[in-house]
């Protein structure tokens, strides 16, 4: 790109106004949902017998009845095509972080020469996507194609465009899931049977355990032309080089500050468009850096949940292109920043109305409460490693440990009333459990009402915070599927839940009472899982010392803390709560370590393009227009003066030709590690070789061309710098 189209870029982005978004006139409680097949049009379109077979399925889990498939089709495709939707797909996701979709349409033969529109209970219940096009990790062949997809009937279907969105699972051949929602659906089953059966301790009505998760959706915004001018944010999603700017964050005036006026715009205009689709979107608003944002929902069922963030990350996208913006949802889009997470806040509740990790009003509430807090305390200390590698990808390992990002290493933060209140257990003799609400707290200034002060405080440092009545998992990334971290969280609670109730009911049946049993073994679990709590600075060096005395995973290398899937334990949890078996989860190893390598080959390729063929050539252009001012300056000026004026030209000449020279030689280097990394057979070991040799080499010669970037004529830089693409709203 020549540095006048640069400019102008800029200039044209610095003109763009903002797109005007006509409002609807109804208020969004009255037209929330109504792109969604939920209970109010499943109620006008389904006869009303299968109406309640299909609220039981939603609600209690029922099985679905298979000879109600063709009402339930029928009713779905006229609904539909009252929106004038005209196709169908099966909407799943695939182990590529995405989704996936094949439009169909609503069209059959009529035996006359004609076509009517016709869509069956069988196209409805299940698919057959070719299972060999997407990651299997060997499970699929080539040349073994088949695999199916089926309907999820506790995830509505919805609209989108002309087509009819049906979320399914997705499996092969041989029933080893290939996708995220078939284990997310089975780890939520083993939580619900094994908090169901500990919470009827307590409450013996409690029928049902769900999940809830709220998650918090943060991403950037870069105007599309200047996005255009960075084959980098092309390619990777990041830049790959770039100065930072001389403001970025520092001065803290960025985070909760006024929206800009095109980017209120367009979160109302994707507002509009979740809202239709039953996303109850709630919460948005500037983040810490510059041009970086947040969007959250009220929280919902974890199945629905997952589903729906999947949804809003793809509209947000197509939105942000309406108005003239590139969403980045890559984890670290730009260095020296803060870059973007994706908060789950998680917590479990009963079909009764009880929040199982909020405190309660009487001692057996508060017995309740512990129980939940400890268990999940367990479930987090004993796979602890596990917990890091659901979470850790090539784009999210730049994010952890860096500005506002917890570290790579998972530990819980509880607060001091929580953490009192398990020491209290600990050492108490049966006592009747207390428990503190919210206290008040008077300001000194007329007029304003006292501020009710929660029991916990927070701290952004955790991985795992505990904040009032739900944890906090903060480490997840912000372009990744949460459901890999709901997967591994969800089983390791369910496995921690039912050895809970096997050693409580061992107890019981030797003749102690229930109370003191469960604090008995409350007690046992409250020493255990000590090393997992911290409520400090999880960025200080002391902690990292701290964190391997306790016996915690401090591995940082991405493709070995993937290891952790395939270690004995974690392969007895998820075969013995029948999430996953072996064989799908060496699979799974074997997508994530050849997404690691893909990523960063990518990365690698396109960096070396970037520096021989766009940076170079401008370098060697500035520094041969240095070389021919010092020339012309020969002509004019003796040897006494040319030595004087001449020497800051010859100083910088120097230094271009330092830099450039380390650029070109690193360069090959870079190709060089790529070659013999790609020799390597096994996944596993060549991950681990461009993790070790390739990755560094980028970096280091990052360093070089940002130092040229700001010794270099401005009007010839090739690229839109860090300043340009961070301020332009």
């Amino acid at each position: 790109m020549t540095s006048s189209l640069r400019f102008k870029m800029v200039n044209e982005a610095c003109k763009k106004q903002p797109l005007r978004i006509k409002q609807p006139e109804e208020r969004p409680s009255e037209y929330f949902g109504r792109k969604v097949f939920g209970k109010v049009a499943m109620h006008k379109f389904l006869p009303e017998d299968v109406y309640k077979k299909m609220c039981d399925v939603i609600d209690n889990a029922a099985p679905f009845d298979l000879t109600i498939a063709d009402a339930v089709a029928d009713g779905m495709k006229r609904w539909a095509m009252q929106w004038g939707v005209t196709h169908y797909t099966h909407w799943f996701q695939p182990l590529t972080e995405g989704t996936a979709e094949k439009h169909d349409g609503f069209v059959e033969h009529d035996g006359k020469g004609g076509m009517i529109e016709k869509f069956e209970g069988k196209l409805l219940v299940q698919q057959e996507p070719d299972a060999s096009s997407f990651p299997s990790g060997g499970i699929r062949s080539t040349f073994e194609a088949r695999g199916y997809s089926a309907w999820d009937p506790t995830s509505p279907v919805f609209i989108m465009g002309d087509t009819l969105m049906i979320p399914t699972i997705f499996i092969s051949y041989t029933g080893e899931s290939l996708d995220y929602k078939a284990p997310l659906k089975k780890a939520l089953f083993a939580v619900d049977k094994a908090a169901t059966a500990v919470a009827q301790y307590f409450y013996p009505k409690v029928k049902k355990v769900k999940t809830n998760l709220g998650w918090e959706q943060e991403y950037f915004l870069v105007d599309e032309s200047l996005y255009s001018a960075r084959p980098d944010l092309i390619m990777t999603g990041r830049t790959l080089l770039g100065h930072e700017s001389a403001k970025n964050q520092q001065m803290d005036d960025h985070y909760f500050g006024s929206i800009p006026k095109r980017v209120e715009n367009f979160m109302r205009d994707l507002e509009l468009h979740a809202l239709e689709l039953g996303i109850p979107c709630k919460t948005r608003h500037n983040e810490v850096a510059p041009n970086q944002f947040e969007l959250a929902p009220i929280f919902e069922e974890c199945n629905l949940a997952i589903d729906h963030n999947m949804l809003i990350m793809s509209i947000m996208k197509k939105i942000a292109r309406k108005h003239g913006f590139r969403c980045l949802l890559h984890e670290k889009p730009f260095k020296g920043i803060n870059g973007s997470g994706k908060h789950n806040n998680w917590s479990l509740s009963t079909d009764t109305g009880v929040l199982l990790h909020a405190p309660g009003k009487t001692p057996l509430d508060n017995l309740r409460f512990v129980t939940f807090i400890v268990e999940t305390l367990k479930a987090v200390y004993d796979h602890n490693g596990l917990l890091k590698a659901s979470i850790m990808s090539a784009s999210n390992s730049h994010r952890l440990g860096a500005n506002e990002a917890p570290p790579a290493i998972i530990s819980s933060f509880l607060g001091k009333t929580v953490s009192d209140i398990l020491e209290h257990v600990e050492k108490a003799n049966d006592e009747i459990i207390t428990i503190k609400g919210k206290t008040s707290m008077k300001l000194d200034i007329p007029s304003f009402p006292e501020l009710l002060i929660d029991n916990t405080d927070r701290n952004r440092t955790s991985p795992f915070a505990f904040t009032g009545n739900r944890f906090e998992f903060r480490a997840i990334g912000s372009e990744a599927n949460s459901a890999s971290a709901m997967i591994a969280l969800n089983t390791a609670v369910a496995e921690a839940l039912t050895n809970f109730k096997a050693r409580v009911d061992n107890l019981i049946e030797k003749g102690e009472v229930k109370e003191k049993a469960i604090l008995k073994v409350l007690k046992e679990d409250i020493v255990y899982c000590k090393p997992i709590c911290f409520n400090g600075n999880g960025y200080s060096e002391e902690w990292k010392e701290e964190a391997k005395k306790r016996g915690l995973d401090c591995e940082s290398s991405c493709p070995i803390i993937f290891d952790r899937y395939l270690d004995e334990k974690s392969i007895k949890m998820f075969e013995s709560m029948n999430v996953m078996n072996k064989f799908e989860l060496q699979a799974r190893n074997e997508i994530k370590w050849e997404t690691y390598i893909k990523r960063v080959q990518i990365e690698a390729r396109i960096f070396g393009d970037i520096c021989i063929n766009h940076i170079i050539p401008i370098v060697t252009r500035y520094q041969t227009s240095l070389l021919d001012n010092v020339q012309k300056m020969k002509q004019i000026f003796n040897d006494a003066e040319l030595e004087e004026l001449s020497s800051n030209n010859i100083a910088i000449i120097r230094n271009i030709a330092k830099h450039e020279s380390f650029i070109i030689e690193h360069v090959r280097k870079l190709i060089d590690a790529r070659k013999v990394a790609n020799k390597i057979e096994s996944n596993r070991e060549r991950a681990i070789a461009y993790h070790d040799t390739v990755a560094p080499l980028i970096e280091e010669i990052r360093t070089h061309v940002d130092k040229l970037e700001i010794i270099v004529d401005d009007e010839l830089w090739p690229l839109p710098k860090y300043r340009e693409l961070l301020f332009i709203i």
